[in-house]
């Protein structure tokens, strides 16, 4: 064998080794990946049970619920983007921060028609909403971020992006004497 066949036999070998650690490497991220969805996506679009995503939204008021099996906390609780809700189950302490009519963010996935969640995120003020959520918002017209703050979340169900406008106007000036 010639130095030229040896070198390009080493070469070959070499390639194939990058090659095929760059696909075992795009195959572990791969299957990290974790996607964002709203809760009208994901009612519109049935996710495999065993897919993990992140659910974001805000949280309806008066959905919260707590319980305790033996030791364990568990909360229920709906989740929506002004279009449609998912209720979400969390087994474990919720964050200090979680707040109902507030944005949150859940990790989890579907069975049943619920959302089974394994991490529960709420890490903002009240002034906060992740981008994702925001955009959800202004997508179903129950938001426009020019006239100010995103609603509450209790009135989503009868708010249109004009009653917004028309809640932060400023009042009429009285009559001059």
């Amino acid at each position: 064998m010639t130095r030229k066949t040896r070198r390009l036999w080493l070469v070959i070998i070499c390639v194939a080794c990058f090659g095929t650690a760059a696909a075992l490497m795009l195959r572990a991220f791969s299957s990290d990946i974790v996607f964002f969805v709203t809760p009208s996506q994901l009612t519109q679009n049935a996710q495999p049970a065993d897919r993990t995503v992140k659910l974001g939204g805000m949280v309806v008021a008066n959905s919260v619920k707590r319980e305790k099996h033996g030791d364990t906390p568990v909360s229920s609780f709906e989740v929506t983007d002004g279009q449609s809700a998912v209720t979400v189950n969390y087994e474990g302490v919720l964050p200090d921060l979680f707040r109902e009519g507030q944005s949150v963010v859940a990790i989890g996935s579907m069975k049943n028609g619920i959302f089974i969640a394994s991490e529960v995120l709420a890490k903002h003020d009240e002034t906060y909403m992740p981008k994702e959520v925001a955009e959800a918002l202004k997508k179903s017209g129950k938001w426009d971020p020019r006239f100010g703050p995103p609603p509450d979340a209790a009135s989503w169900n009868s708010m249109t992006v004009k009653d917004a406008k028309k809640s932060l106007l400023p009042p009429p000036a009285p009559a001059a004497q």
